[in-house]
């Protein structure tokens, strides 16, 4: 199965607090990974609000050796209809998920992908979302 990355997971690599490469090596090994557009745009953003220099520049490397690893998934008509959908069945549930989270959680059924998130919390919300067992990969 197909495996999503989430911005959380992104985050704590970069940070040190999980172990990325571990990850990589013990779960991903040849699977298909990608991260949808709205987790490479959180990321940048968290790169461009770092302080200029070295901080900044660190990020935007690491963000960039991410990038040459992983497909970036756009949020297309085909996802948004999917999108669109799950918003409406969790709203009539009365059940919140943040807007960015729940693009990314669309993206993940839409091509019925796996999520690696730190944020299972949100994610866990969602009905039929798979999520990865990631958290023995923090530090």
């Amino acid at each position: 199965m197909s495996l999503l990355l989430d911005s959380s997971v992104l985050i704590a690599d970069e940070r040190g607090t999980w172990d990325g490469r571990r990850f990589a090596r013990e779960f991903v090994g040849e699977r298909r990974t990608g991260i949808s557009a709205i987790t490479a745009s959180e990321f940048l953003h968290g790169c461009w609000r770092a302080p200029v220099g070295k901080r900044q520049d660190r990020r935007l490397a690491f963000f960039e050796s991410v990038e040459k690893g992983v497909e970036i998934i756009p949020f297309d008509f085909e996802i948004a209809k999917t999108h669109a959908k799950l918003w409406a069945e969790l709203a009539s549930k009365g059940i919140s998920v943040g807007p960015h989270d729940l693009i990314i959680a669309a993206t993940c059924l839409h091509f019925d992908w796996e999520l690696a998130t730190l944020n299972e919390a949100e994610f866990g919300r969602v009905p039929g979302l798979r999520l990865a067992e990631v958290r023995r990969f923090r530090l």
